[in-house]
């Protein structure tokens, strides 16, 4: 099964998936985390993230596009095919929504435009489960403020994240069987419980099938 998390920076992911990763453990649930852009699995994609998050790099829009859609791609082919393969449960710290949202509809590149690269790229293998962190732009700003230093697309300016929160919230819409939202705003407590109880479920459904 593969389940992915979306939301703006400072929407309190990586807490969570920490947490759901220590709860997958005690379960004895077979599980890889990993993340996009940069991969901990490979050193190539660590590489490309350094490229794209490197506030001295200046990269056209299209070209960072290009650069997310490659490092998916090895990501894809190097380690998400070969766990899920394995039966393993895959959860993955961004992915093509990512790139839709940030370069789509942030970077003013479409949706539409940055689905058509990506669909050569991931060749239909979309998440079983995206789980979204909702927060508005103005209450992550509050949270990413606190953060040094900055990468280039924390950066980008507020503009810049209000699309990509609209962005997030179109992409729902497009897909509205494979995403749940969470309420970012709530305790790490209730946020964790929140996205346990849709891990699990989500599991269990597919062992009915």
């Amino acid at each position: 099964m593969f389940i992915t998390f979306e939301g703006p920076d400072g929407s309190g992911k990586s807490t969570a998936i920490k947490s759901l990763s220590d709860f997958l453990s005690k379960e004895g649930i077979d599980f890889l985390l990993t993340r996009e852009p940069g991969n901990p699995h490979n050193q190539a994609s660590k590489k490309i993230r350094e490229i794209i998050l490197n506030n001295n790099h200046k990269i056209p829009d299209m070209t960072e596009a290009f650069l997310y859609a490659a490092d998916r791609k090895m990501h894809l082919d190097t380690v998400i095919l070969p766990a899920l393969s394995e039966g393993k449960v895959v959860l993955c710290d961004r992915f093509v929504d990512s790139s839709m949202a940030y370069q789509g509809e942030g970077r003013k590149l479409g949706i539409d435009t940055v689905r058509k690269i990506n669909e050569i790229v991931i060749e239909g293998k979309y998440p079983d489960l995206t789980i979204f962190f909702d927060i508005s732009p103005e209450q992550s700003k509050i949270r990413v403020d606190d953060r040094a230093p900055k990468d280039r697309l924390e950066l980008a300016g507020e503009d810049f994240h209000q699309r990509v929160y609209q962005g997030y919230l179109k992409l729902i819409k497009m897909f509205p069987k494979r995403f749940k939202v969470v309420d970012a705003t709530k305790s790490r407590k209730e946020v964790f419980e929140d996205v346990k109880n849709l891990v699990v479920d989500k599991i269990e459904s597919l062992k009915e099938k």
